[in-house]
């Protein structure tokens, strides 16, 4: 479920930058990037079937995004959908540290995750499965599914490859950053973590871009936000039919952001 990275303050020109792919089983019903709400101030995709999301962001600069935490001998069935974090955050009035604070008292009901929440001010990380927020500063961070900038080969790899693109660079391209994160490189195994799912799935789940018969990356984004404020928001969606993948672009934008030929 998911892999991150992003530029804090420290891409020249902008406030954050983030790249993504969503991993997930296939089948798993899901809207594309949208404005969820009528006054066109939410941007995100949905879990159809949770009823939440993985990544957002909202035109007051309000940015959630979240990954699990791959440990499969904790996780419950019955636990609730971890998406719905991040749809309560982005709708509400809290600010990311109040609520983080709130979500602390009943993080436990959950299987592990990682949660990066955001205003125009600060930017926080979290996990259930330490249990204490972290205030960040500028920097180039990754985060898979352990915790943040674990030095597992996809975080590592990506982080070279993106980093020409998203921080030693004068404008961001998109296009060039949904580019990397088709990057499918499978590292050798004794480079591979451990996490209870067997050598065959680590493998599996070891690139940037995992693909499968009934999981793999199902879409991949990038948001911008300037110094200024504009924010912009490009999902590509990749559908696969009879063992070809064909890509679906989104482009959206709010607070005054350039439009993005696709």
């Amino acid at each position: 479920m998911c892999l991150l990275f992003f530029s804090y303050r420290t891409t020249p020109g902008y406030r954050l930058v983030v790249a993504s792919n969503r991993d997930e089983f296939l089948a798993r019903p899901t809207a594309p990037l949208s404005f969820l709400n009528p006054t066109g101030t939410l941007l995100a995709g949905l879990d159809l079937q949770g009823g939440g999301t993985w990544l957002g962001i909202t035109a007051g600069q309000k940015f959630a995004a979240i990954t699990n935490y791959r440990d499969p001998a904790a996780n419950r069935p019955e636990a609730p959908t971890r998406g719905r974090i991040l749809i309560d955050y982005l709708t509400g009035d809290c600010s990311a540290g109040d609520f983080l604070q709130l979500l602390a008292a009943s993080d436990a009901r959950y299987n592990g995750f990682n949660l990066l929440l955001g205003d125009a001010e600060e930017l926080f990380y979290y996990s259930n499965k330490n249990g204490a927020a972290q205030k960040l500063g500028p920097g180039f961070y990754g985060l898979s599914n352990h915790l943040l900038d674990s030095p597992w080969p996809k975080v590592v790899r990506g982080k070279e490859l993106l980093r020409p693109f998203m921080v030693e660079i004068a404008q961001i391209d998109p296009l060039q950053l949904l580019a990397v994160l088709e990057d499918s490189h499978r590292p050798p195994d004794d480079g591979l973590p451990e996490t209870g799912v067997g050598l065959d799935w680590e493998r599996l789940l070891s690139p940037i871009f995992i693909d499968s018969r009934d999981y793999g990356t199902r879409s991949s984004a990038v948001i911008t936000v300037t110094e200024a404020g504009a924010i912009s928001f490009t999902e590509k969606t990749l559908h696969r039919t009879e063992g070809r993948i064909n890509p679906q672009f989104v482009h959206l934008t709010m607070n005054g952001s350039s439009r993005l030929q696709l």
